[in-house]
């Protein structure tokens, strides 16, 4: 117990002083890490824990990051409130669609194909909404204030991405520990037999869903204020759906370090 405690402290004494005792190219790849693993730990919640492979997480990223990008630029909402109007869109969005893919049974490859067709409506929506920039893609002029979710030098978004990272951690790892946890693992692994026990699997499906969605739609505001540019060819391409499925699947899905060492290995190994 106390060689665990140990353990923690030396590891949260390392990743406060980190950031001070690199270089900013290795604060950009922390950064990028952090960010990665926070949106694979989004995606584990449906993909990992319920079993429900999703290729259309890019609509609930873009969702997040248009929102809380044309708030602030038209109404002068800060992103760290327009955050959570993105993250209830987005909590919407998959409602709808899990209504779709759940209630009329779709399961595996079929399920695969919903989610990435909602990914590419998505897709040419935003082409065409001018408020959205179009084809052009929309900018976000960079104007140095912590209310604004923009600062100044690479560290504070290091900090703001690890505390991302924890506190998706934080509910996957409740999650884990409740009941949904148990109910999901169980819809992973035999959904007819889950059904046939009494659990009620649509309900819970759409509950992770939902929890999923949201949390990745809070990663598309730190996107949208870390690169300062959204054009919808980039934030919705399958590419980026692939990009937070894979990592992880790499690391092991169904657990809580899966996404975190699997963007660690991938980001790594990119690097190098």
């Amino acid at each position: 117990m106390i060689a665990r405690a140990l353990l923690g402290a030396a590891v949260i004494t390392l990743l406060l002083a980190l950031p001070y005792w690199v270089s900013s190219v290795w604060q950009n790849l922390l950064i990028t890490t952090f960010y990665y693993a926070y949106l694979a730990q989004a995606w584990n919640v449906l993909g990992g824990y319920a079993g429900q492979l999703s290729l259309g997480h890019a609509a609930f990223f873009s969702i997040g990051a248009y929102t809380s990008a044309v708030l602030s630029i038209h109404l002068g909402i800060s992103p760290w409130l327009g955050m959570f109007v993105g993250a209830f869109l987005a909590v919407l969005l998959s409602l709808g669609i899990g209504y779709l893919g759940f209630r009329f049974g779709l399961r595996g490859f079929y399920f695969v194909l919903l989610t990435v067709a909602s990914a590419e409506i998505c897709r040419l929506v935003a082409l065409h909404l001018p408020i959205l920039g179009g084809y052009t893609g929309l900018f976000i002029n960079f104007t140095p204030n912590a209310l604004q979710f923009q600062f100044q030098g690479k560290i504070p978004y290091y900090f703001v991405s690890l505390g991302f990272l924890t506190t998706a951690s934080l509910v996957v790892w409740l999650i884990q520990r409740s009941k949904l946890g148990v109910y999901l693992l169980a819809i992973r692994d035999d959904e007819d037999a889950s059904e046939a026990l009494g659990v009620d699997t649509f309900r819970y499906k759409m509950l992770a869903y939902a929890v999923s969605a949201g949390l990745t739609a809070f990663g598309g505001t730190f996107y949208a204020y870390y690169q300062f540019y959204l054009q919808p060819n980039t934030v919705l391409n399958l590419n980026h759906s692939v990009d937070i499925m894979i990592r992880a699947i790499v690391g092991g899905t169904g657990t809580i370090l899966g996404p975190i060492l699997g963007s660690f290995l991938l980001e790594l190994l990119g690097e190098f």
